[in-house]
């Protein structure tokens, strides 16, 4: 068991960094090519800030860990939302940008279709095709929407770049990152996955639940770490932004790429509560939306606290032996 753990927290550790150090490469590489920043930041970073979670997934899938992979992409949704939201609000209040009304009713769109082909019991190829097919109609939409945008002098919430995203890093730099990132993710994804099936099997408990707890909460490390330090900073206007997109990429690209890969059984444990749990966490977001509220200390102080009771059920079994 020790051994397990301490493959699981490597897997972690070579994951987070292998994928800032892929981000961090991808978004300059896109600069370099001269594709625009706005557009750099919804799509290399949104995307790139997901891989750990999409490796993980498809490797899971391949050694016929589907649980897991799905538990991942729940438990990875449910935490983006009631904890990355909730921690970072108790420290300063998160800002609400009006002009994300349109992402809200994508990420709920997203959530009911995801949870109409789970109630199908599984996800093979077509509805692999169905989800990737959501995923470009949405990616469309936002590029179509940022080039409007940025030609009218608005503007879009968007990922924040990394801090040394550049057109002008040194090229042996940048391969370095690229690199180092395309080669440790797997290796990652090899150490977490392998690590997380031994534990489930020792505690006795389903690969859903390990990845619902362990896995979800390491691999959306970053984006609680990101929303931390700009709570920290006062800079909060794109946190929430950030959770949306990262949401909607779990559902439709992680799961759609990774069945693909493999069918991928639902567990009933998931389709009896934990699904609910994400749709319930997503909907609770509708009010601050729709009105421009900012998450406040209190709203922050609840959404944690569901956090922890949904993990208080799951420890006890309710939700997933």
């Amino acid at each position: 068991m020790v051994v397990d753990l301490a493959q699981i927290a490597g897997g972690l550790v070579v994951l987070l960094i292998a994928g800032d150090l892929l981000v961090r490469g991808a978004a300059s590489l896109a600069l370099r090519l001269g594709i625009p920043a706005m557009m750099v930041g919804m799509t290399v970073v949104a995307f790139g800030t997901s891989a750990p979670e999409l490796v993980v997934s498809v490797k899971a899938v391949w050694i016929g860990a589907g649980g897991l992979a799905l538990g991942n992409v729940v438990g990875s949704n449910i935490a983006n939302i009631l904890l990355v939201l909730g921690l970072p609000a108790l420290i300063a209040p998160l800002a609400i940008d009006p002009g994300l009304r349109r992402d809200m009713v994508i990420m709920l769109a997203a959530t009911v279709l995801f949870l109409a082909l789970a109630a199908t019991g599984g996800f093979g190829v077509w509805q692999a095709v169905v989800l990737l097919a959501a995923l470009g109609l949405m990616l469309g939409d936002n590029l179509r929407r940022a080039r409007a945008i940025r030609a009218g002098n608005g503007r879009i919430a968007a990922p924040e770049m990394p801090e040394d995203a550049s057109p002008e890093m040194p090229g042996w730099k940048l391969a370095g990152f690229l690199g180092a990132g395309l080669v440790g993710l797997p290796i990652g994804a090899e150490l977490l996955v392998l690590g997380a099936v031994d534990v489930a099997a020792a505690l006795g408990v389903s690969d859903a639940v390990i990845g619902l707890t362990v896995v979800a909460l390491g691999t959306s490390l970053p984006e609680l770490a990101a929303t931390l330090l700009a709570a920290l900073r006062r800079e909060t206007g794109v946190a929430l932004g950030n959770v949306i997109g990262s949401n909607v990429f779990n559902l439709l690209g992680i799961v759609g790429v990774a069945a693909l890969v493999g069918p991928i059984a639902v567990p009933v444990e998931l389709m009896r509560f934990d699904l609910w749990v994400m749709a319930a966490a997503s909907l609770a977001l509708l009010p601050f939306v729709w009105r421009g509220r900012a998450i406040t200390r209190g709203a922050g102080l609840a959404l944690s606290l569901a956090y922890l009771g949904y993990i208080a059920v799951l420890g006890a079994g309710a939700g997933g032996t």
